[in-house]
């Protein structure tokens, strides 16, 4: 007599794995509590970096009050206007004058900054000559020296080539006291860049100089906006130059003519009209900084990592 074989019945099938302890979601009050510990870790940080804010935007923030608000002895004495603008508008040439003087200086400074600075900063970087090393050290050599020991030197001898009290004879001697720093930064931005960009462009039909202007110069931009705007803030806020290369009243630059506006009437200092001074001088300096904040930064950091 045959047997009936039954099947074996089926295995119930597994329970799902048990979540893991490092899976599940941390409570709220372990949330909470590291939320509060990184706050309560970062807060001297905080505090630092708000009390240096405080220290720096006061003294800017008091002279765009100042500017506007009444004072004895100015322009604005009865409520708050645009009276200290006004005579300082009116100061001898104008206003416009001294701005556009300023304006100038800069920016024939920036271009010449830019251009020598970064053909300099080229060849220290992808070019092998005798005595390189020698040369780049005399370079930055020159940011040792007093910079009002030089001005002597350079008022003599823009007197021979015949650029003594001109705007140009300033942007030249401004130009080569930012030369050795700007020489430095751009031959730091150009070694961040690996040789084998530029040589890749050489293998594609480019030369040497089609090679730096359409494939190098694009990667080291933060490194030239910031050169650009270290030649800018100090051409523009420069006083020392001017007041030993300029002797024309009407050739003066914006610092120059709001220091001797300071004292235009039998010694007194006009404050209300200093003040409008200082807010016009540092405007254009606070709206370029923010506007090229972040290629500034990168400028700075373009040579700790070279890749």
């Amino acid at each position: 007599m045959s047997t009936i074989t039954r099947p074996a019945p089926a295995e119930p099938a597994s329970e799902p794995a048990a979540e893991t302890v490092a899976q599940r979601p941390a409570p709220p009050r372990r949330r909470r509590r590291s939320r509060l510990g990184v706050a309560a870790a970062r807060t001297p940080f905080w505090v630092l970096t708000g009390g240096l804010a405080i220290v720096f935007l006061y003294p800017l923030i008091w002279a765009g009050v100042s500017s506007f608000a009444p004072l004895a002895g100015t322009n604005q004495t009865d409520g708050w206007g645009f009276g200290n603008y006004i005579t300082l508008a009116n100061y001898q040439a104008g206003i416009w004058t001294y701005i556009g003087n300023s304006l100038f200086v800069s920016i024939l400074t920036v271009t010449l900054t830019l251009v020598t600075s970064l053909l300099g900063g080229y060849a220290f970087a992808r070019f092998r000559f005798p005595g390189k090393n020698i040369l780049f050290l005399a370079t930055l050599a020159i940011l040792m020296v007093p910079y009002a020991s030089l001005l002597i030197p350079m008022y003599v001898l823009l007197n021979v080539v015949g650029l003594s009290n001109s705007l140009v004879g300033v942007a030249l001697v401004l130009t080569m006291l930012q030369l050795p720093f700007s020489t430095f930064l751009m031959r730091v931005s150009f070694e961040a860049v690996p040789k084998e960009l530029d040589e890749a462009a050489m293998v594609d039909g480019c030369s040497r100089f089609s090679a730096l202007w359409r494939v190098l110069i694009p990667a080291v931009k933060p490194g030239l906006i910031t050169v650009g705007l270290f030649a800018f803030l100090a051409s523009w806020n420069d006083f020392l130059a001017p007041l030993i290369l300029i002797n024309d009243s009407d050739k003066m630059t914006l610092p120059l003519a709001i220091s001797n506006l300071r004292g235009q009437v039998q010694g007194v200092v006009d404050y209300g009209a200093t003040e409008a001074g200082v807010v016009v001088l540092a405007l254009p300096c606070i709206l370029l900084f923010l506007v090229l904040q972040r290629h500034y930064v990168r400028g700075f950091l373009s040579g700790a990592f070279k890749g």
